[in-house]
């Protein structure tokens, strides 16, 4: 069964992340590639440039932007499916983004918790 998890870029590397996936669009700014053992990128998997520039990590915007978001995923269900498929352990969803609980990691760890995994 997998475990899915987020943490951010900036954090520190533990064997237990199991494979990191970075699901920003946008790579992480400042940290270098060698460092980051990110395992796969899947811009793909991330809000559209239109959503992310309208949710802006204001909290206040956080349930339509989990509403948005989960729509946008939707048409990327056989994405998603793979993406869980090839990691059977332990998967964390690596971010940027300052706040760690109104990001698109979050919200993605969610929606694969109740779509995909189920």
């Amino acid at each position: 069964m997998t475990i899915v998890k987020v943490k951010r870029a900036y954090d520190k590397y533990e064997k237990a992340d199991g494979t990191r996936i970075l699901v920003d669009r946008l790579w992480p700014r400042g940290v270098k590639k060698e460092k980051a053992k990110i395992d796969d990128w899947e811009k793909d998997v991330a809000p559209s440039d239109a959503l992310r520039k309208w949710f802006d990590h204001d909290p206040q915007k956080w349930i339509e932007f989990k509403k948005k978001y989960f729509k946008e995923l939707k048409d990327k269900k056989k994405l998603l499916i793979k993406m869980v498929d090839r990691n059977k352990t332990n998967l964390t969803l690596v971010y940027a983004a300052k706040d760690n609980e109104h990001n698109n990691a979050v919200a993605l760890k969610e929606y694969l918790e109740k779509k995909v995994l189920k």
